[in-house]
């Protein structure tokens, strides 16, 4: 008898101590040696041509595959070119089509996703890439059902994509749970003997044996057959038995009758491991425990403490048929409630290799004085922030006039609410920080996917800053939203502000008409504010004087902080019908638009003061020209205060460190510009 409910608290509590990964990652890497001095023979495809048994028609049967395979070659490098040549028309960003017609059964699970482990990677310093030829051709000459489209095929080529040093692999679907730690599955290799390079876990549901309905036909496989969720891979040695060669014949023979994959890459590894068993090193059902309808998983543990990975290999996922699936389903929503930074420690035997970027980190926290009572602030300077980028899928197009210009902001779960209304009042790209818990990027996700406003825009791009420390680090997220825009020009904003109707092209037309090409300019959107949550907006300059005149509205921080948009000069702005120029003064802190190559914001600036205010000095000082654009406009939409300014408002050491931090940047300023900056202390005496 299951001992579910008097295991749980024992396996939860265990599971705190081990390196628990909800599998949002496709593939282990991780190259070593295997030792096994022993030579390796070539396929026995080969091998077969030499024996007594081998026939005349087999011989014409091989013949004649491999001039279909020939054929198929020739198709594929029509492919790539074709391929090649698209790829120079469309987008960067936009995804490869998928297969209409998928198969509703189980099989290897959620490998949707391969693309993002194999072809575009997640490396936060990832910039624009050279055009280079996508794998996928390798596989698309092969018809699939599987509703994982053509990236449920993608795992056949892997000898052929990884690095040609790298020996060992583990390979994992996007859809399964650890359940403890995976250097425990990496030793299973020490046990592979002979020919063995496949590590596989038995299929635990009856598809291959062809029973589950009428007229079903399985591909062939030994048995129950075997399940690729979860794959050990000696790619030493199955390049050396020329895997490629191997495994697309036996497609190609297969499809002759099957015409199509309905579990995609799971077929292929069957058919071929149905004429080669000795490939083969069976791993205990518990390195895969399969949740899809009618499976066999429950003879895989006995209690949960038995358990190594869980495996949501249907398409239903949460929603999946099985007895004990209340548990699971509560054992994976656990993990997603887990503060990632839990696991930000060295692996057991496992020590990173020395980064000189993280050893200068390191030599500079130590420098500092942990008696100083402004400590905290400085710390955060060198707190490395995990991050996600491109948190929901991403698609740009590029404009075909070079002329456009991305959203910048930056918020936390408390301005969530604003989203919806930004999309629908800017249709261009967006480029947004958000600053998350592990928790709330899982309760971001849901409310995305809820939202069809946001589901239907595709432009926007979402990165993910996980939480750290006590302070919201406000300009560091501001550069994470600069840095991975994919327009020449971006519209430095704040998550409460709401454009104006039309605000995307009438910037456009501005960036051409001020020649933001080739002059340093920052174009100052003017902002206004209102106290009413319910504001109707206003769709013209005039209308919005009006609403000035009526008390409706007012220039932004008119009540609190006059100096930070005075220079604006918005008696003027009222009757401007051309841009004008303004001069910087102290604490101004405008929202711009700017050329993608403008200096980052200074990450010393945590929390509420002085982060926009130093962004501008530094365009000043960089000779930056202000100018105002006569018809833009942005408006201030009331909201609860956030966390940093009341700490700001209620103490008095916040308000001193403040202070301190800003009298040594204008110290820095003077360092790096000399003469040029000593205007700013003057401005501030005078202030």
């Amino acid at each position: 008898m299951l001992g579910i409910c008097r295991g749980r608290r024992k396996f939860l509590a265990a599971s705190l101590s081990l390196l628990c990964i909800p599998a949002i990652t496709w593939i282990y890497l991780f190259s070593g040696s295997f030792e096994d001095g022993k030579p390796v023979s070539l396929s026995p495809l080969e091998s077969q041509a030499h024996s007594p048994r081998y026939t005349a028609s087999s011989q014409r049967e091989r013949e004649s595959l491999e001039v279909r395979m020939r054929e198929v070659e020739e198709e594929n490098r029509a492919l790539r070119r074709q391929l090649s040549l698209a790829q120079g028309r469309a987008p960067s960003h936009r995804r490869g089509n998928h297969s209409k017609t998928y198969s509703m059964e189980e099989g290897t699970g959620d490998s949707e996703n391969l693309r993002a482990g194999i072809v575009a990677g997640n490396s936060s310093e990832c910039g624009q890439q050279p055009v280079v030829e996508k794998c996928e051709s390798e596989v698309s000459w092969i018809p699939n059902k599987h509703y994982s489209g053509i990236y449920g095929l993608m795992k056949l080529v892997l000898t052929k994509t990884l690095p040609a040093n790298l020996e060992r692999v583990i390979v994992l679907d996007t859809d399964i749970t650890f359940a403890t730690d995976i250097a425990e599955l990496w030793a299973v290799f020490h046990k592979f003997k002979g020919q063995q390079v496949l590590g596989l876990v038995e299929n635990q549901s009856d598809w291959y044996l062809g029973n589950l309905w009428k007229n079903h036909r399985p591909w062939p496989a030994l048995g129950r057959g075997y399940n690729t969720g979860v794959i050990l891979l000696l790619l030493d040695k199955l390049r050396k038995m020329k895997w490629e060669q191997m495994w697309r014949l036996t497609a190609e023979r297969e499809l002759m009758g099957m015409l199509s994959t309905s579990l995609a890459d799971q077929d292929i590894f069957n058919a071929v491991i149905k004429q080669n068993p000795f490939l083969v090193y069976q791993l205990p059902c518990f390195w895969n425990v399969q949740l899809s309808d009618h499976t066999r998983s429950e003879q895989c543990y006995r209690d949960v403490s038995d358990l190594k990975v869980i495996h949501w290999n249907s398409p239903k996922k949460l929603r999946v048929k099985n007895k004990h699936v209340e548990f699971f389903r509560n054992l994976y929503l656990t993990f997603l409630e887990y503060d990632g930074n839990l696991l930000r420690r060295e692996l057991f035997g496992c020590p990173s290799e020395a980064d000189v970027n993280s050893e200068n980190l390191q030599k500079q926290l130590s420098e500092l004085d942990e008696d100083d009572l402004c400590y905290e602030f400085r710390r955060e300077r060198f707190t490395v922030h995990r991050t996600h980028l491109y948190f929901l899928h991403y698609e740009y197009e590029p404009a075909a006039d070079s002329t456009d210009v991305t959203l910048v902001a930056q918020l936390s779960m408390d301005r969530l609410q604003m989203l919806e209304a930004i999309c629908k009042h800017w249709e261009g790209p967006i480029s947004l920080a958000l600053y998350l818990s592990d928790a709330e990027a899982q309760q971001f996700l849901r409310y995305a996917q809820g939202s069809e406003v946001l589901m239907s825009r595709h432009n926007v791009g979402y990165h993910i800053v996980y939480k750290e420390g006590q302070f919201y680090p406000v300009n560091l997220l501001r550069n994470v939203a600069m840095k991975h825009i994919s327009t020449p020009y971006m519209f430095l904003s704040d998550i409460d502000f709401l454009p104006m109707y039309g605000l995307y092209e009438y910037l456009r037309k501005s960036v051409i008409q001020l020649d933001l090409a080739n002059t340093k300019k920052a174009m100052i959107v003017p902002a206004f504010e209102t106290l009413r949550y319910r504001l109707s907006f206003p769709k013209s300059k005039a209308e919005l004087l009006s609403m000035l005149d009526m008390g409706t509205l007012f220039t932004f921080r008119y009540h609190v902080w006059t100096k930070g948009h005075a220079p604006t000069n918005f008696a003027k702005w009222r009757t401007a019908t051309t841009p004008y120029r303004v001069e910087w003064e102290a604490d101004f802190e405008p929202y711009v638009v700017v050329r993608r190559d403008c200096p980052e914001y200074d990450r010393r600036f945590v929390g509420f003061g002085w982060n926009k205010v130093a962004h501008i000095m530094e365009l000043d000082v960089q000779e930056y020209e202000f100018i105002v654009l006569p018809n833009a406009y942005m408006i201030h939409m009331p909201h609860a205060p956030s966390f940093d300014i009341t700490k700001f408002r209620s103490n008095k050491q916040y308000r001193i460190c403040l202070k301190t931090l800003k009298e040594e940047f204008q110290q820095d300023m003077s360092r790096r510009y000399g003469f040029a900056a000593l205007k700013y202390l003057t401005a501030e005496n005078n202030s």
